[in-house]
């Protein structure tokens, strides 16, 4: 991870990869999963990407900076929109996601589904 251009390009992709909950390392210490980019035709900087689970911990971190405070203090109609969006984002297909994201929001699980089920009737 060097020169300039380097440097510019890697400046350009860490807030994606900060989003995505990923960490940015040099080429040449890329294992199998890791993603390598290429810049200009060398290759510039390699992404290693959380797990599932560590990513639903990111997003639910995320969310709660977003908003300011603990998610478990939002009002309810807060909450279903966290839900919505979780659900668009894949959440719920995460090992134990429900049950998780539940304790995030400080409600049940059967809450978590009846939100879930509410956006499904609608």
């Amino acid at each position: 991870m060097s020169g300039r251009a380097d440097e510019s390009f890697i400046a350009a992709v860490k807030p994606l990869v900060d989003a995505m909950g990923g960490r940015l390392l040099p080429p040449d210490e890329a294992g199998p999963d890791d993603v390598v980019l290429a810049w200009e035709g060398a290759d510039a900087v390699a992404v290693r990407l959380p797990q599932l689970a560590d990513s639903l911990d990111h997003l639910l971190a995320a969310l709660e900076r977003r908003h300011g405070r603990p998610l478990a203090d939002l009002d309810r109609r807060a909450k279903q929109e966290i839900v919505r969006s979780l659900e668009a984002r894949g959440a719920f297909v995460v090992r134990h996601g429900v049950e998780t994201v539940a304790g995030a929001l400080g409600v049940s699980r059967f809450t978590v589904y009846n939100y879930l089920n509410r956006e499904k009737g609608s």
